[in-house]
């Protein structure tokens, strides 16, 4: 049997068996703008990175590039109201804790968009 045969035999049996790559969904009203906003966010006035690192690969804040969150569930919800309220010392993991808005005086609308590339980044395409 020739290559192009078995290629076509794999996709056909990946059809019928239903697989599918593994995609990672945008919440509801993200945007690839959105997300972009966010970094810039991220990286300047909201001075996110001065925790959790320019990479957000952690720092004095933990990393946001990974798959465990220690003080929520990761989803998109849960990062807004996590950057909005901030963690009190006393229930952070770390023992240091990060004020409502990381101390920045950024809009509600600027927190969504630090959440949702905060989320990109801990929710890639498999």
């Amino acid at each position: 049997m020739d290559i192009p045969t078995r290629i076509g035999l794999l996709l056909t049996f990946a059809a019928v068996v239903g697989v599918r790559p593994a995609v990672a969904q945008a919440p509801a009203g993200v945007t690839p703008a959105m997300i972009a906003q966010g970094d810039s966010i991220f990286h300047s006035s909201g001075n996110c990175y001065a925790c959790h690192g320019a990479n957000a690969q952690g720092a004095v804040g933990p990393n946001l590039t990974d798959a465990e969150w220690l003080h929520s569930d990761g989803s998109y919800d849960a990062i807004v109201k996590q950057i909005t309220t901030g963690v009190p010392q006393a229930e952070s993991k770390s023992g240091i804790m990060m004020p409502p808005k990381g101390g920045s005086s950024i809009t509600d609308d600027q927190v969504k968009a630090v959440a949702a590339y905060v989320y990109s980044l801990s929710h890639k395409k498999s």
